[in-house]
């Protein structure tokens, strides 16, 4: 669900439309519906072709390697409202498809849990959230991502920390933090995203290759995943300027936010694609599970990135 820099998922997939639902307008990018969920003994669908897409763009007068954030501007940072990246303590959204690993086609889930969490990112008190993500049944990488609002309604990013696993162990930590070794917050969501508008820095991280830019690519798409149809659908194209012909695009709906993750690239390897299976409010219990998981991670961090991490204040659970 998140790029990673040079080890970023070049990805794009276009609309799968719901029967009854009105055609979009043709786009150059080809269309790919997210893998249905199948039993562990059924084969895994293919990878849908894609065209090769328009050269990644270079950064024109009006835009920057980095965005400008007013420390200022967050008096409820934790609210999160923008209607295209609401932010609900207790949600959990599951995704599930597909990725090429060494030339096999393999299932891919993702869980994406909103935390009732927080953790202070220079001054400002950002919502905690944790996805895993697994590949073929297999842990491969658990992740706190930090998101804060600001006054403005625009959603920032402001750093993540993911642990990335092989064989069941811990292999690489390749942490960004606003503040730290020239890491700057990137923006998650404009307040008001637009078409024929410049890219925007998504976050960077120079220490560990984390330059990703977004771009609107698309309003007023429909869209159909196993959680649901969608009308009225906001795509951004994500790309990393040091990866040509490596674009994911990620399809939005208002009130909910991603409902779907493809792929596009002639270079792409892993051609992953995931679409929304469900989206559920967790349990008292449930949520209170995940917590432990994350202030356990929150502790592993001062010790495997010390000069980062370690700097920054503990994750505090909510009051009361």
């Amino acid at each position: 669900m998140v790029r990673r820099g040079s080890r970023a998922l070049a990805a794009l997939s276009a609309i799968f439309l719901c029967t009854g639902c009105a055609a979009a307008a043709p786009s150059q990018w080809s269309t790919a519906a997210p893998v249905q969920a199948t039993p562990s003994t059924a084969p895994t669908p293919a990878p849908t072709a894609a065209p090769t897409p328009e050269p990644t763009p270079e950064p024109t007068a009006a835009e920057s390697l980095t965005e400008t954030i007013d420390l200022a501007k967050f008096s409820a940072s934790t609210t999160i409202d923008n209607p295209w990246f609401p932010l609900s303590p207790g949600q959990r959204r599951t995704y599930t498809g597909a990725a090429t690993i060494d030339g096999e086609r393999l299932s891919r889930k993702v869980v994406l849990t909103i935390t009732d969490l927080t953790k202070e990112i220079s001054g400002v008190q950002s919502v905690v959230a944790y996805e895993v993500d697994w590949t073929d049944g297999v842990l491969g990488e658990a992740e706190i991502v930090l998101w804060a609002q600001d006054d403005d309604g625009v959603v920032w990013r402001m750093g993540e920390y993911p642990e990335v696993y092989e064989d069941g162990e811990l292999v690489e930590t390749p942490v960004w933090i606003h503040g730290f070794d020239d890491a700057l917050a990137g923006i998650a969501m404009q307040s008001d995203p637009k078409p024929y508008t410049p890219s925007y820095a998504q976050g960077w991280g120079p220490a560990v290759q984390w330059n990703d830019r977004g771009r609107v690519f698309e309003v007023g798409s429909e869209t159909c995943v196993r959680a649901g149809c969608y009308k009225d659908v906001l795509v951004i194209d994500e790309f990393n300027p040091d990866e040509p012909d490596a674009h994911q695009l990620k399809y939005y709906a208002k009130g909910v936010g991603t409902v779907r993750v493809g792929w596009a690239g002639a270079k792409e390897e892993e051609q992953e694609v995931l679409g929304l299976l469900r989206l559920e409010t967790l349990s008292v219990a449930a949520q209170g599970r995940v917590r432990a998981q994350v202030l356990a991670q929150d502790a592993r961090g001062y010790k495997t990135s010390p000069n980062v991490y370690g700097k920054t204040p503990p994750i505090v659970p909510p009051a009361g």
